[in-house]
């Protein structure tokens, strides 16, 4: 389990820079998964998304935390940073249930 990063503790900038850490790592995860499958190394390819859902859950612990903060009054400052951070967390999260899906088809069809 990741440490828990307290957003308070951060500029904008590095809550930003954080995000597209944990969903950066998380996305290295899910395609190397996907090609350790291709090798046949099903168990390497199990831990590597177990690694990836890690990653993603520290990104959603910063997202959370952003949420509450704006939902208690404080305004968040947008930015294209910040919009480029959602957009890689959002799109690794799509990727990562995309993946789980296709290998427990190729897991049921003994591919």
């Amino acid at each position: 389990m990741m440490e828990h990063i307290k957003i308070a503790d951060l500029t904008d900038e590095q809550i930003s820079f954080q995000l597209i850490l944990h969903s950066g790592n998380a996305r290295s995860c899910i395609i190397q998964s996907l090609r350790a499958y291709k090798e046949g190394n099903r168990g390497e390819a199990d831990a590597l998304i177990a690694q990836a859902e890690d990653a993603l859950s520290a990104a959603h612990d910063i997202h959370f935390q952003m949420i509450q903060k704006e939902s208690s009054g404080e305004a968040a400052n947008f930015s294209l940073l910040l919009m480029h951070a959602e957009d890689h967390l959002m799109s690794t999260l799509t990727m990562k249930e995309l993946v789980k899906e296709l290998l427990g088809i190729f897991k049921t069809k003994n591919l």
